[in-house]
């Protein structure tokens, strides 16, 4: 080939290679720097954290044993947001307006005039919080450094997981005030009390519960009782609590039998509570308490959901079926009082059915395990209400992307003013469930497309139930946060009714 012809040639081949070394150096420029890389180091650092550390649990440690930082071992894998409908986003609008760029990854610390809701957390000792899942710090150091994931003091593991909201949100408070951390801008700590919309109580009270409330040796007093005694004497001795009392206070009881000794004088609080089942209206109601999702046991389903042809069994129920208290058989009246018996008289209409998967089952051996590949095989699964009206099957459910068919008609549900769980969960009757033939025949006669429906709606806002370290644009740890922000923005309202006239009856006395 001539020399002339081989010019033209020679000139394209030197443009595409200067091409790419201009690429490639402007897109290490922009990795590498820190006010406009895509990925900020503190991201990487986070994902590689808590994605090794998920690898090593999942490899060496028992999931029912050890807390992963993310709701699954996989939570930062798939980091897509779930679509939401218009008309819910609108409902959750601090998501869209207040977190602005921070969710997408500034990794700037959040403004405390930008945050939804100015949080003040007293610094309770850490017997009360971390201590009591064996954390030991320095001497005179009240909380755990935040900022290094590999550091943080786990959850137990096992059922104590279901109830660990305090543990999640505290984490979340202290991260706010965490230099690098990304994180939505929902709460943000603050130091001072006057400053606050609210008063949090950082009492871990269901690991209280689970792991103290029994005698240990020569105890007379258990340390769960003892810890909400000292904690009655503490709040009721602050100024914070005497300015309004108690009621900007917010307090986790996630376990139904958490803070039962002292629930009454401390009532006037928000409480943060799985359901109302077992407290008096003048204690617990939807006025003023929060109800938060239960932390689901079973792996979130993740990239390929199984679609209605894929899941061969119609209906789903693993757990508890008899009740030490309860006979064999009840009439009707029987079974609706007692809530938990109906999942026996269920389990007498169901047991038998071919495309029906109702056993006794726990989370011992590798219990969850089968119960999260039952789940995501199956159409539909049963929550039951049982000794209280929820329970953690629904959050598993979900989470498993299997339509939950909900018999509990006491059951109060998270985050209800935003979410229409009519467009991804059944709803069926105690009376109309326990009718022979009712319940198959209600489920069997809905159809592919309605259940797509609701399938697809399942999975646009399973992140909404989820709890994870740090905290990501939308899950439950936000959620919770703007509840309580519409509780405390009600109390205030109520508070400055009643201060309408006091004022000036006060003025008068003193004249």
């Amino acid at each position: 080939m001539s020399e002339k012809n081989m010019q033209p040639s020679r000139f394209l081949f030197c443009l595409i290679s200067i091409s790419m070394f201009i690429l490639i150096l402007s897109s290490v420029f922009l990795l590498q720097s820190s006010n406009s890389s895509f990925i900020p180091g503190s991201v990487f650092r986070l994902i590689l954290a808590n994605n090794t550390l998920a690898y090593f649990q999942t490899n060496s440690i028992s999931n029912s044993d050890r807390l992963p930082y993310l709701s699954s071992p996989t939570s930062l894998i798939d980091t897509r947001r779930p679509k939401s409908r218009t008309r819910e986003r609108a409902c959750l609008g601090s998501y869209s307006n207040k977190m602005g760029a921070l969710g997408e990854g500034s990794g700037k610390v959040c403004d405390s005039n930008q945050a939804l809701l100015k949080v003040f957390m007293y610094d309770l000792p850490p017997e009360f919080h971390f201590g009591l899942v064996g954390w030991k710090g320095e001497r005179g150091q009240i909380w755990p450094n935040v900022s290094n994931a590999s550091r943080i003091p786990l959850y137990p593991g096992g059922l104590n997981l279901q109830h660990s909201m305090e543990y999640w949100l505290t984490l979340d408070l202290l991260t706010s005030n965490t230099p690098g951390m990304v994180r939505p801008c929902i709460a943000i700590r603050v130091m001072n009390s006057s400053q606050a919309d609210v008063i949090f109580v950082p009492f871990f009270s269901s690991l209280s519960y689970n792991r103290h409330s029994k005698l240990q040796g020569r105890e007379k007093v258990s340390v769960n009782k003892m810890l909400q005694n000292k904690l009655v004497d503490f709040l009721m001795s602050q100024d914070e609590w005497k300015r309004k009392g108690g009621k900007d206070h917010l307090i986790v009881a996630h376990h139904p039998n958490s803070m039962l000794d002292v629930r009454r004088k401390l009532g006037s609080a928000i409480y943060v509570l799985a359901d109302f089942g077992r407290y008096p209206v003048e204690i617990a109601n939807i006025k003023k308490d929060v109800i938060a999702p239960y932390r689901h046991v079973v792996r979130t389903v993740r990239g390929d959901s199984a679609p209605f042809e894929r899941r061969p069994t119609l209906v789903y129920f693993q757990g508890a079926i008899y009740r030490k208290d309860i006979g064999e058989k009840f009439d009707e009246s029987s079974i609706l009082r007692q809530g938990g018996a109906i999942r026996q008289e269920l389990y007498y209409l169901l047991k038998d059915e071919k495309d029906v998967h109702f056993t006794f089952g726990s989370i011992r051996g590798n219990g969850t395990s089968r119960t999260g590949q039952g789940m995501a095989s199956s159409k539909f699964c049963l929550n039951i209400a049982g000794d209280t009206p929820s329970s953690n099957r629904l959050f598993d459910a979900i989470a498993s992307h299997c339509v939950p068919v909900v018999i509990s008609d006491e059951i109060e549900l998270p985050f209800e003013d935003v979410l229409d769980y009519s467009k991804f969960c059944i709803f069926v009757q105690a009376s109309d469930a326990v009718k022979e033939g009712f319940l198959l025949n209600l489920l069997r006669g809905i159809k592919r497309e309605k259940w797509n429906e609701m399938w697809e709606r399942l999975k646009e806002i399973v992140h909404h139930f989820e709890y994870q370290y740090p905290s990501q644009p939308g899950d439950s740890i936000g959620m919770i946060w703007e509840a309580v922000s519409r509780k405390i923005s009600s109390i205030r309202f109520r508070l400055h009714r009643q201060n309408r006239f006091r004022r000036s009856q006060l003025m008068g006395r003193t004249k």
